[in-house]
């Protein structure tokens, strides 16, 4: 994956272009507001600027990027997204569930395109792929299908992998249905799934906090940022050396064992393709969902000598990215 560069965060300009079409008026930027879940712009905001870039669009110039991000504080979402539908944001760019149905409750103007939407009929984001309807459309990974491979994928990389541990946000629809595809996966592989669901910042603390070696093998990390539990469980991970697996390669490259998902930088460059047609006067509902296939599966070997974990060979010939 790209090194992640600086993005330019602006303060979005508050006059409201109401009643028109995105491309109607072109004498302005396009306004993009990003509404995020993370700590700041995400690789697939930077897919998404460099995505346009190559469609001709040049930035500042026929759009702007801003962003909101909550810092994995998902009670927010709403408040920011009306913020960003108040200062007369042209589209609507979410990562993450959580986000994308913050927009959706936000607007019904305003045009959504999403990425990293797992389940985006489930959640009730889109009617069909083919024909999305309302206001909303983007670009899916399919992580829910991706649950079962990626715990599959654990076992393959720590074949001693008994007992796993799953904190998450039991408050968030998207996570409690990870929690029931790592349940039903963990049966037949022969893994006990530990499922911590947790309502508060605290409890996701403590979660994590107090496990150990003995009693837990592995940790597997939920989708959501919410609570930042994905970053509390690279922390207890490294503290207490047990390997864990994550759903993107940022926490592999900042410590963690293994990672198995979608890149999210080709999800935003997809992402551009859709934003153009939207520029151009497309309805949203007539742009349909695409499915991001370019996965990647990444482990950090440095981790895995530390932790004392052998990998079979024939399973690391199958990763993506080593980082050794």
């Amino acid at each position: 994956m790209r090194t992640m560069r600086k993005l330019f965060i602006l303060l979005i300009c508050t006059v409201l272009l109401a009643g028109t079409a995105v491309g109607a008026n072109r004498n302005q930027p396009v306004r993009i507001g990003v509404l995020t879940d993370s700590w700041g712009p995400t690789p697939g905001v930077v897919g998404l600027r460099d995505g346009l870039h190559e469609l001709g669009y040049k930035e500042n110039k026929d759009f702007v990027i801003g962003v909101r991000f909550t810092q994995g504080d998902a009670a927010a979402l709403p408040e920011a997204a009306r913020k960003l539908v108040e200062q007369g944001v042209n589209i609507l760019f979410t990562n993450n569930p959580a986000p994308a149905k913050a927009a959706q409750a936000a607007t019904n103007r305003i045009p959504i395109v999403f990425y990293g939407a797992g389940d985006p009929i489930g959640l009730g984001l889109i009617k069909s792929f083919a024909r999305p309807g309302g206001n909303i459309t983007g670009i899916t990974d399919l992580d829910l299908d991706l649950d079962t491979k990626r715990l599959e994928i654990f076992k393959e990389l720590v074949p001693a992998l008994k007992r796993v541990l799953f904190p998450y946000d039991s408050s968030e629809a998207f996570a409690s249905a990870q929690a029931k595809n790592y349940r039903d996966v963990a049966r037949h592989i022969d893994v006990i799934l530990i499922e911590k669901p947790v309502r508060t910042h605290k409890e996701a603390e403590a979660a994590v906090a107090n496990i150990q070696k003995n009693e837990v093998h592995g940790i597997v990390a939920p989708r959501s940022l919410s609570f930042n539990i994905p970053g509390l469980a690279l922390q207890a991970a490294s503290q207490r050396r047990i390997p864990a697996m994550f759903f993107t390669t940022w926490y592999v490259d900042n410590g963690g064992f293994a990672s198995y998902g979608s890149n999210y930088y080709e999800s935003g460059r997809m992402a551009a393709r859709q934003v153009d047609k939207i520029i151009k006067g497309v309805k949203p509902s007539e742009i349909p969902v695409e499915v991001n296939p370019n996965l990647e599966f990444v482990v950090n070997l440095k981790v895995a000598n530390a932790m004392g974990i052998k990998i079979a060979p024939q399973v690391l010939s199958r990763a993506n990215r080593i980082v050794r």
